[in-house]
Parts: structure tokens; sequence; C-alpha cells
């Protein structure tokens, strides 16, 4: 079974040493891809303290971006939104993010419903507040 790995020159660079996709077969695993923008440590809709801890967020701001780098992943490995058939979802404040989520993620999976986990965490490896594992077919 073949097994090739795919990397955006779109999305934002991985945080770790791991690529944004690998493909098995015809199914596509994208890793945990969050809300940051490529090229930047920037991430839209988080403001931090100079110490590095969250100041303030906006939760459908770093929603709209993460549904944008997956669809860049998506494209960039050969597939689309689409083709998304799993989506495992990681909130790290479910209690006050849960809805807005939720309504934008049925605004862009109206069409394509995948089965879908979501799950309270922690926190992420960057101050995040969203971030998705994604697989797809291709």
């Amino acid at each position: 079974m073949s097994n090739q790995k795919f990397d955006s020159n779109k999305a934002p660079e991985p945080v770790g040493s791991y690529p944004h996709a690998r493909k098995v077969g015809d199914l596509l695993f994208l890793s945990g891809v969050g809300p940051r923008a490529r090229g930047t440590k920037k991430i839209p809709g988080v403001e931090l303290e100079e110490d590095g801890t969250i100041k303030s967020y906006d939760i459908a701001e770093q929603c709209h971006s993460v549904f944008q780098n997956i669809k860049y992943i998506l494209e960039d490995a050969g597939s689309s939104w689409d083709n998304i058939v799993d989506v495992t979802v990681f909130l790290t404040n479910m209690k006050d993010d849960f809805k807005t989520y939720n309504k934008l993620y049925a605004e862009y999976f109206k069409d394509n419903q995948p089965c879908r986990t979501t799950l309270e965490i922690n926190c992420l490896p960057t101050p995040i507040g969203i971030e998705l594992k994604v697989i797809a077919t291709i």
C-alpha cells in the first residue's frame, strides 16, 4: 500500500517534526491543524500578553482560519473539503466556545457531514483555542 507525505505551501508550518498530511491508500490523514497563519507566529483572533499567555481570543475568527488551513492542505494533497469523512475537534474551552464553533461548523459542513468527535482539552501546543484532526478520501 502506498504511503506518501504532503506538506502545503499555504498552510501554517507544523510546530514539530511531522507532515501536514499522509496518504495511505485512498485515505488522507491530516495532522492536527490550528488557526495560525503561514510564515508568522500570528494567530488570527488571539491577542497575547507580553509573556505569551492569552489576553483575549475570538473563537469565530480562529474557526474560520482553521477551516481555511484545512482546505489548503486538502487541496494541495489532491483532495477537497467534500471528501472529508471524519473530524476530531479539540477545544480548550467547551463551555464558552462550543456554541459558536458548532454554528460555524454547521455552515462549513452544510453539504458534507462527516463523522465528528469534539473534545475539551486543557491546552494545545500553541496559545490557540481550537485544533482539528481530519481524515479525507482522495
